[in-house]
């Protein structure tokens, strides 16, 4: 399509309605019909969020100088999720745009942490469960790293015995998640924190997902295993503030057990007209609008409110998978301690089953190894629980009777 920018321009009172038209065939997130990509909780949350991130539209988190109001609600939110990872003074943290920018600058913090304590290291290689993200696969491409990938155990959590074989002369550093994105299972993170602290490692924790809320399923009742600051062996975690912090887009953290960790991941320049550069974030101009609406929404929810939610997300979990139970040959993969789950049935492509659960409007996230769809279920899901079930029924019943529909590759856009 050729498309070119208009001779004059257009006004907002015709443009919003054309605007609102284009989404007529989006996502319907708000009922509940979505596996991933939106984590919405109410109205009144979006209201704050809409209003925060506008009061700061304009102003960019490059300059917190010249802006002081975003560097305060900065550092108060990094502050607040230190807090939560169990860190403490010394802890240190890296307000990003997202997931993958956060594992990013963790892993390289890594090789710059290993080229100052590993010199000897030529080609430096991280071990990873074949779980993790593939941001980090991203992250050390663009780093020339290696990543080694080893298979998961019987319950889909790394391995550690598999992990701590597969660690060479060139591994720098062990990598986990808690949870997984795929299967929503949290690695033996103590296990591999240990491996770490006695073959002199960096371990990264990807807690993108589950980082911000995870303390307070906790809190409510519910045993999650130990993943943070508090296991010895524990570099840095990656944790989205626009996932389970339920934060507007793009924001995100990557938190180091201390300053000196932190520092590997600055990037600083000097020779050019304007002075000395020096960044801990891959991007230059930040919205100051998502760093402001982070801040809001941490301090209009309060401890109260996230405990709320993730009371929520666990009870639309278990009513989802109570009245998936009953589905003949269906299970969920593995033991799944947060919101993350998936399920699968054997004998049914499951990829035939979400082409037919798009038809129906329900968007489904999938998984291949094993197969299966997955599910992230925030508090917007309780309520829709019981029609998701029977489009589940009904779609698995249509693929076992033979319906159709094309089947592309799992891809994740």
């Amino acid at each position: 399509m050729v498309m070119q920018l208009p001779e004059k321009g257009r006004p907002w009172a015709e443009l919003e309605p054309e605007m609102q038209a284009m989404r007529g065939h989006d996502l319907d997130w708000k009922h509940g019909r979505h596996g991933a990509f939106v984590w919405y909780a109410n109205d009144e949350l979006e209201h704050v969020l809409r209003e925060s991130f506008g009061m700061f539209l304009v102003e960019n988190g490059l300059g917190v100088k010249a802006f002081p109001s975003i560097g305060r609600m900065e550092n108060e939110v990094l502050a607040i999720v230190r807090s939560l990872l169990g860190g403490d003074e010394e802890t240190a943290g890296i307000f990003t745009s997202g997931g993958t920018e956060s594992i990013f600058q963790g892993i390289t913090a890594m090789r710059e942490w290993a080229r100052k304590e590993r010199p000897d290291v030529r080609q430096p290689e991280i071990v990873a469960p074949h779980s993790a993200h593939p941001a980090l696969n991203k992250a050390a491409h663009l780093l020339g790293m290696e990543v080694r990938r080893v298979p998961v155990g019987a319950d889909y959590r790394a391995d550690p015995a598999a992990i701590a074989a597969a660690i060479g002369p060139e591994t720098v550093g062990l990598y986990a998640s808690a949870p997984s994105y795929s299967l929503g299972m949290v690695d033996p993170i103590p296990e591999l924190g240990a491996i770490a602290a006695e073959r002199g490692l960096w371990l990264h924790v990807d807690a993108c997902v589950g980082g911000i809320l995870a303390p307070f399923v906790r809190e409510v009742g519910y045993e999650v295993p130990p993943f943070d600051f508090s296991v010895p062996g524990v570099a840095s975690i990656s944790a989205d503030l626009h996932k389970s912090g339920y934060a507007a887009k793009p924001a995100s953290t990557v938190t180091f057990r201390t300053r000196a960790h932190r520092e590997f991941a600055r990037y600083t320049f000097d020779d050019w007209p304007s002075g000395i550069y020096s960044s801990l974030t891959f991007t230059g101009t930040r919205p100051g609008g998502a760093i402001a609406a982070a801040w809001a929404a941490l301090n209009f929810l309060g401890r109260e409110g996230y405990r709320e939610i993730a009371a929520a997300s666990m009870r639309a979990k278990a009513r989802i998978i109570a009245g998936l139970s009953v589905i003949d040959g269906l299970r969920v993969h593995g033991a799944p301690p947060l919101y993350a789950f998936a399920y699968g049935v054997e004998g049914v492509d499951m990829g035939a089953v979400a082409v037919q659960m798009i038809g129906r409007g329900w968007y489904s996230g999938r998984t291949t190894d094993p197969d299966g769809i997955h599910v992230m279920a925030t508090p917007v899901h309780e309520p829709s629980a019981d029609e998701y079930v029977a489009a589940v029924a009904a779609c698995i019943d249509a693929v076992r009777r033979g319906a159709g529909g094309e089947v592309k590759a799992a891809s994740y856009t």
